[in-house]
């Protein structure tokens, strides 16, 4: 393969004795092409063909480099060797500052020397160009990653709002009938009692109660999202947490710290603190409460993977912005990928891009803490009965599972109550459904507070309740249960200006590893005593027999 290269000099005999140079080196075969440098065609160059660019300075005492650093830039992508036959060591630093790959001086102006520096620089040229495509490349991939991601991680919140909005909603619809429609009634009755003044106070009263529930519904509601938006720097929004946004920023550079502190200083809205290093951010966190932080990538004691690993070890849930040096946008992608929140370069720190990363990186945080809320919201919802507050069947039967698996492991103890209120039809008829309403949240409310916090309360359906007392044998069980039985026979339910007795009727199995071979087993058992109490006439506790 022959070497093509262009020489550019002011003197067109300098192209034979540098070939002959080349020549007796020996390495490789070379073809040279000269050009005058005073041509003032400056497209001539990239007319001709060649590997490589000769600079000759050969008759120059004085060089000026200006010409050089045209040359380079005119040359595209080829390599420039600058030759020169004086012995100035500065004039080599400085051709190499200008671009050139090399630079020979007269006394190392030989065969081989030549022919070497000139096909290192052709090698070198090929390795930065390519070192540049594909960092280029990698920068590309990684931006479409990035903006995948990006758009995935929208995608996803929206829709997961969306069903929770349609979820919330028909829950939210559900729950809020009940008062209203009691609401409504009570109205109702003040128009058809307006000529009966005595009974209008207690028609207020449950108005009252009504609207208070209603009341009490739209601000569980209002605290899935209790923050607001309002306007803030760059044409964005700030979140507002009703407090000064708190940002710790783990920086070591003074330099850089510097910057960060003078912007966020000038916007006045941030309340910033400064530590150095990775353990001393995780003792702040450990003592106060932070917003944000701004984490630069190389700390003293590690680098920002070992702190969002520490970070999730000590289950701190704090939004971070990964701060890093030009070129580190591959440390930045791993670094969102390791749940990072952003990450912004240093060379483009300024007011517009530090401000509005801080205001998108907090709104992100905000809509993952939402749908935290929300997921809590909707886990409770369905677990617990609307009604009564307490753990609905579906709970019932898992917990009732696990809890048989245990003491048929384990041989624990293990006791089921079925609990029945009797004749409550009666209750709805006479009085009303809102009045059997008012009931069943009353029982329930005395069932939560006569059982231990371990035992497990449920409405299973319509009047009848279960209690699960794990580690409890059946005699302990079925005092809890007579205890609770007095207490209720006992009890006054009263709505609008009616005064009521309820009774219950209840069943006890104590769990057996010989007779129980499912959990259904064991409700079985305690359904068969309820209903051998409501035989023998009501209002009593019945143990299940031992077969």
């Amino acid at each position: 393969m022959t070497v093509k290269i262009l020489l550019v000099g002011e003197n067109p005999d300098r192209a034979g004795q540098i070939e002959q140079l080349l020549f007796k080196a020996d390495i490789a075969d070379f073809e040279i092409d000269f050009i005058d440098m005073h041509l003032k065609d400056k497209d001539l160059l990239d007319k001709r063909i060649a590997d490589v660019i000769l600079f000759d300075l050969a008759i120059s005492d004085n060089p000026d480099l200006k010409f050089l650093t045209r040359l380079i830039n005119n040359s595209s992508d080829l390599p420039v060797v600058v030759l020169s036959d004086l012995e100035d060591d500065i004039l080599a630093i400085q051709a190499i500052e200008e671009g050139a790959q090399d630079c020979l001086l007269k006394n190392q102006i030989n065969s081989r020397y030549l022919a070497l520096s000139v096909l290192n620089s052709i090698e070198r040229k090929r390795k930065e160009k390519k070192t540049t495509r594909d960092f280029k490349q990698t920068l590309e991939k990684l931006k479409k990653a990035n903006k995948k991601i990006l758009e995935q991680q929208k995608s996803v919140v929206e829709e997961e709002r969306l069903k929770v909005l349609l979820q919330m909603a028909g829950a939210t619809a559900h729950e809020l009938n009940q008062p209203l429609m009691a609401l409504l009634g009570f109205i109702e009755l003040m128009e058809i009692d307006k000529n009966n003044p005595d009974k209008l106070p207690k028609r207020l009263a449950r108005i009252q109660e009504a609207g208070q529930r209603i009341s009490a519904i739209v601000n569980k509601i209002q605290t899935i999202r209790g923050d607001d938006i309002k306007s803030y720097v760059a044409e964005s929004t700030f979140v507002n947490l009703n407090q000064e946004t708190a940002i710790l920023s783990v920086e070591n550079s003074d330099i850089d710290f510097k910057v960060i502190s003078g912007i966020l200083k000038d916007l006045k809205l941030f309340n910033l603190t400064r530590v150095m290093d990775i353990q001393g951010a995780m003792d702040l966190l450990e003592r106060n409460s932070f917003d944000l932080v701004l984490l630069e990538y190389i700390l003293p004691d590690g680098n920002g993977m070992d702190f969002l690993r520490l970070m999730r070890l000590k289950g701190f849930e704090i939004p971070v912005v990964v701060i890093t040096g030009h070129g580190d946008e591959m440390i930045a992608s791993q670094m969102i990928q390791a749940d990072a929140y952003d990450y912004l370069t240093k060379d483009k720190i300024s007011t517009k891009s530090l401000s509005r990363i801080i205001t998108n990186t907090l709104e992100k945080a905000r809509l993952k803490l939402d749908m935290k809320k929300v997921q809590e919201k909707l886990a409770e919802m369905s677990t617990r009965n609307e009604l009564t507050g307490l753990y609905n069947r579906r709970y019932f039967m898992e917990t009732l599972q696990r809890e048989v698996a245990n003491a048929g492991r384990y041989g624990h103890k293990l006791s089921l109550c079925i609990i029945d209120l009797d004749h409550f039809k009666k209750v709805n008829d006479k009085y009303g459904h809102i009045a059997g309403d008012m009931v069943l949240k009353e029982f329930a409310g005395m069932l939560r507070k006569s059982v231990r916090q371990s035992d497990v309360t449920c409405r299973y359906g319509g009047e009848e309740f279960t209690v699960i007392f794990p580690n409890t044998g059946v005699k302990d069980a079925l005092f809890v249960c007579e205890r609770f039985r007095e207490m209720i026979a006992g009890h006054q339910f009263e709505y609008n200006s009616s005064i009521f007795h309820v009774k219950v009727s209840m069943g006890v199995a104590l769990y057996s590893s010989s007779m129980d071979k499912s959990p259904l087993d064991l409700v079985d058992r305690a359904d068969k005593a309820l209903y051998s109490a409501k035989q023998e006439g009501r209002n009593r506790v019945k143990e299940a027999k031992a077969t």
